[in-house]
């Protein structure tokens, strides 16, 4: 998906006239692309602003969902971004965008370049909102003191009549500035006839301020001892505290998806008729053109590198940890970095085409999807706020006849520490952490709930050729006579190999690849082996040698029971070698099943291959339990038994052929480069294609399972001691603000832990 290049709109919401302009097919194409198998329908992704809590996510949804022509729309609370599949028959942008406004919420295209600066205002503002608080806090606690530390009668009527006053005043902008974005949050939610969790927080807030301003103006009302100023600007302070920290902290728990998605350059120099070079903008480019990318920038397209060398950091899209050496005739993926040097690149696919796009519409997905719990806290939301009105109603009721100040101000608290912030973050902030981690080792996740459900895995199942396997041959043992150097004949085996292009011969020329010898006179027989003159550089040492099968290689062959394919080499009267090839194994397949079994879980693998074979490259990876010789149903009826007794399967495939049985395990994964990535079936795509990382993502899951319960149980203990705390009148209402700001700090703070979880191999 490319960026979109509207016009930069004014204010805090775009106006109608740039969003008409996106009614046109060139402008929402940029930020949107068909639904795979659904034609004439498309996708497109809003960043949504406004959006506070849960109860948003829901408002946005239904606002969205009821306009004609939209089909699916998913909207994620922690991003603020939304998912939506529409017919351009039935509806345009600017139809989303009115429906938004009419709702209180605006919303840009998630890829616009305009998003990152109005994000950056939108932290100045909040900022200053803060900064208005604390100074506004500290003079009013400073007027405040002498009220708290005074003796009855020490401070003169008209004295502490001035004091009230210059507290009035300066509460006043920590009223109108500060208090802003929640007023207007809980305007627009009663208007819609909702309850949000800005309902309750601009409720307290009035009451606090509207009982001490009688208590100034009318000293002698039954409010006018109670006058508290120093609870609304304090309670300001901290709730504006936790959200800016919040904030911050969620930015930074979805680093990760924001890094992965932003990461193609705005424009690229590209070569022109004349030879020059131009900057033109990336969605210009086409397939054919010449680019030059220069170092510290990142490639905008696919291609091939035509000139120049230098190395590329592609940790994002591949989970290759070290940078790339790339020179002439190597490929580059769009959304990598060129480190050093200036690289002439010839591109091949651009825009939807790329690999980066598929890996970008998997990341965006997952980062608009619900898993259950989140699903769950979103219905209880509202529900639960209408709860905490009738909370607050009947504790200053109860409280009523030994005071109305006291009773308002129980009330106040009751409202305020009772506001469900935590728990709404409980969840959605510890999924995207860990999706995040992910992400940074290659492993793209295409389903939220997958990461819930793989904390309940016990049994893993691998597919063996193109997931155990490479698609090559490899050595895995030599056997020389006595009397034979072995080093010497393993060279001369090498030189002879490197003439031929046959997988056993490649193999045998990359085992052994000795510069010290050099064949000539080369023959190759079809279906036999090789024939040739093979001498040291300097011509000495020179004979005739025959690689191949048993047959040709004109020599007795000393008997071997192996399941595997045999190569020998001969002079064509005596046996000089003997080669065991088999698949070449993935070089971390072995440490990756040992972390599994580490962890706890059953390894299984199943093959279609032979008996022999299977039960060969099993123990040569560690696995006890193995299956051959297994048809696509033979594999489905597999799982099915393993889940009728009770186990919880995760399937590694290589998405060729194990489409139907990774659609039927509980959990799958596909390596990256097996299939597109945007027609995999599997929850999981490894881009790396590192075996290691299935048990990364494993133990993720269950680290990831560990903090979500942890946040639950913290906000359920939190409410359990906080709210009987407020409801008999031991929790001023500067205490509830700090609490509810703590609260929901803790719950982003233990999250972003996970960012960082993942241990490096």
């Amino acid at each position: 998906m490319q960026t979109a290049t509207a016009p930069a709109p004014a204010g805090l919401l775009p106006p109608a006239a740039a969003w008409a302009a996106m009614d046109e097919p060139a402008e929402w194409e940029g930020f949107s692309r068909p639904v795979a198998g659904r034609e004439g329908w498309w996708e497109s992704y809003l960043a949504i602003e406004g959006m506070h809590c849960a109860a948003c996510a829901l408002t946005v949804e239904a606002a969205l969902r009821k306009l004609p022509g939209v089909d699916t729309v998913q909207v994620n609370g922690v991003t603020a971004t939304a998912r939506l599949q529409w017919q351009p028959q039935a509806t345009r942008p600017s139809a989303w965008m009115a429906a938004l406004r009419r709702a209180g919420y605006g919303a840009l295209p998630a890829g616009d370049l305009l998003l990152a600066g109005r994000r950056v205002d939108a932290q100045r503002l909040m900022l200053w909102r803060w900064l208005v608080a604390g100074f506004c806090m500290m003079q009013v606690m400073m007027y405040a003191a002498p009220a708290y530390l005074s003796a009855p009668g020490e401070i003169t009527p008209d004295i502490q009549a001035l004091l009230g006053w210059a507290s009035w005043v300066l509460t006043l902008p920590v009223l109108l500035f500060s208090c802003w974005p929640f007023f207007a949050a809980a305007l627009r939610d009663v208007r819609a006839l909702r309850i949000g969790m800005d309902v309750p927080v601009a409720l307290g807030v009035l009451i606090a301020f509207g009982a001490s301003t009688a208590a100034t103006f009318d000293p002698a009302s039954p409010w006018g001892a109670h006058a508290s100023y120093d609870s609304v600007p304090m309670f300001v302070f901290f709730l504006l505290s936790g959200r800016l920290l919040e904030q911050r902290l969620r930015d930074r728990t979805a680093g990760a998806l924001e890094a992965l998605m932003r990461r193609l350059p705005d424009s690229v120099e590209r070569r022109e008729a004349d030879g020059s070079f131009r900057a033109v903008a990336v969605r210009r480019l086409v397939a054919g053109d010449l680019v030059r990318v220069l170092p510290g920038q990142a490639f905008p397209a696919d291609g091939a590198v035509e000139g120049g060398e230098g190395r590329v950091d592609q940790s994002l899209l591949t989970g290759e940890s070290k940078p790339l050496l790339r020179r002439a005739g190597d490929g580059v993926i769009a959304g990598s970095h060129n480190l050093t040097g200036v690289l002439l690149v010839r591109v091949q696919r651009v825009g939807a085409q790329t690999r980066y796009a598929e890996i970008v519409a998997l990341m965006e997905q997952a980062s608009v999807e619900k898993p259950g719990l989140v699903q769950l806290v979103d219905r209880i939301a509202s529900p639960f706020l209408a709860m905490v009105l009738l909370a607050a109603a009947g504790a200053a009721w109860w409280w009523w006849p030994l005071g109305q100040a006291h009773a308002m101000a129980v009330a106040v608290s009751v409202l305020i520490v009772t506001c469900p912030c935590a728990l709404s973050l409980a969840t959605p902030a510890a999924m995207l952490a860990g999706v995040g981690a992910l992400a940074r080792r290659g492993v793209l996740v295409r389903k939220l709930q997958a990461l819930e459900s793989c904390a309940g895995v016990d049994t893993v199942v691998f597919d063996k050729t193109g997931t155990l396997t490479e698609d090559r041959m490899d050595v895995v043992m030599a056997h020389v006579p006595a009397g034979v150097d072995r080093d010497e004949v393993c060279g001369m085996a090498g030189a002879l190999a490197s003439h031929s292009l046959h997988p056993v011969s490649r193999a045998i020329a990359m085992r052994f690849p000795e510069p010290g010898w050099v064949a000539s006179e080369v023959e190759e027989v079809a279906g036999r082996g090789l024939r040739g003159k093979v001498a040291r550089l300097d011509g000495s040492g020179a004979r005739y040698l025959y690689l191949g099968s048993a047959s040709f290689c004109r020599a007795p062959v000393p008997g071997r029971d192996v399941p595997v394919l045999r190569a020998h080499l001969s002079d064509g009267g005596h046996y000089l070698a003997g080669f065991e090839l088999d698949e070449a194994m993935r070089p971390d397949a072995a440490q990756a099943v040992a972390a599994l079994l580490k962890l706890g879980l059953r390894v299984q693998l199943l093959s279609g291959d032979t008996g022999s074979a299977v039960a060969h490259l099993a123990r040569r990876a560690g696995i006890e339990w193995c299956f051959a010789e297994c048809t696509p149903e033979a594999k489905l009826e597999h799982v099915r038994g393993l889940q009728r007794e009770g186990h919880r399967v995760l399937m590694v495939g290589d998405g060729m052929n194990d489409g139907p049985v990774l659609a039927l395990a509980d959990v799958s994964m596909a390596m990256g480069q097996a299939v597109p990535l945007a027609q995999a079936k599997a929850d999981f795509i490894m881009t790396g294609n590192r075996l290691l990382t299935v048990a990364d993502v494993l133990a993720q899951a269950r680290r990831t399972r560990a903090v979500v319960r942890q946040n639950l149980l913290w906000a359920a203990l939190y409410n359990a001691t906080c709210v009987p705390l407020a409801i008999l009148g031991f929790m001023p209402t500067w205490l509830a603000g700090f609490g509810m700001a703590a609260s929901s700090l803790l719950v982003v703070a233990n999250s972003a832990r996970l960012a960082h979880a993942i241990r490096e191999h």
